[in-house]
């Protein structure tokens, strides 16, 4: 199964066995292999993008975001495929705006302090090493229950980060 997506403008043409969705003015085409996974794909992502919760939610994100002072700077994580959405955030933070953003994802350092102190408490020596009182910690896990998460989130509350971010349940 593979996916590709191009951004294009209004006037193009469409090229044939492409489908097309458009975001924001934007025209987007997709290539894919399984045909009936594109419209279900398109669905789901309409239903988010047109949802006012979430375009509150993000709204409130970005409230947040801009209230980082210099001196302070985002830690982010995620546990299995959610650790790359925290890296690609991290990536997308530091290239296009001017806050600091760290993803808790050293390899190195994650063996190290899993070995030393355990998997439970990984994030939570993280945050102790490299955290600082008015930081924003965002936690990305699909159940929301995973015990170095808590802990991770109970340290930053500990340390007076001034926002704690998570988001689960999906």
């Amino acid at each position: 199964l593979g996916l590709l997506i191009v951004k294009g403008y209004r006037r193009d043409p469409t090229p044939p066995d492409w489908s097309i969705t458009c975001i924001n003015n934007s025209l987007y085409y997709f290539i894919l292999m399984n045909s009936s996974y594109l419209p279900n794909y398109l669905n789901e992502l309409k239903n988010l993008l047109s949802n006012n919760l979430n375009l509150k939610l993000i709204q409130k994100l970005i409230l947040v975001l801009k209230k980082i002072k210099k001196k302070n700077k985002i830690m982010i994580f995620g546990n299995g495929g959610s650790a790359a959405i925290a890296n690609h955030f991290m990536t997308d933070m530091s290239k296009n705006t001017n806050i600091k953003c760290i993803s808790l994802s050293d390899t190195s350092l994650i063996t190290c302090l899993a070995n030393d102190y355990g998997y439970e408490n990984l994030n939570q020596k993280y945050i102790e090493y490299y955290g600082n009182s008015g930081d924003v910690l965002i936690a990305i896990s699909s159940s929301g229950e995973s015990k170095n998460m808590i802990n991770a989130c109970k340290k930053a509350k500990k340390l007076k980060f001034s926002r704690i971010i998570t988001l689960t349940g999906f």
